[in-house]
């Protein structure tokens, strides 16, 4: 997941929601400890975050030995009117393919 990014403080755009769908979308299988520090949010907060998603039928999870295995379901549409008909594979997309670019920087893209 790499480094932390600094604190913010103020409104963002992508809600911790996403943020916790994001990160889980990255790597099925991470850690509550991982997804908090990535997100800067406390453990309890993502243990919150994640029984929403699951309520909500966004997110479902299978216990294999310690590790929980998430699964996401990509074909749900978003909630708000607003996003009618958007799915969660279509937030996904953009919120994953920017990590993947951050990841790689503007320093050290291929020409």
């Amino acid at each position: 997941m790499g480094a932390v990014p600094e604190p913010h403080n103020g409104w963002t755009f992508i809600t911790n929601h996403a943020r916790v769908l994001a990160a889980i979308a990255d790597n099925s299988s991470v850690r509550i400890r991982d997804i908090a520090a990535h997100c800067r949010l406390t453990e309890r907060a993502v243990q919150k975050i994640i029984a929403d998603l699951e309520q909500a039928g966004y997110l479902s999870h299978t216990r294999e030995g310690r590790t929980n295995n998430y699964r996401i379901e990509q074909a749900k549409v978003l909630r708000h009117p607003a996003e009618a008909g958007l799915t969660v594979a279509a937030l996904l997309s953009l919120l994953v393919a920017d990590e993947a670019d951050r990841a790689v920087g503007p320093d050290t893209e291929a020409r």
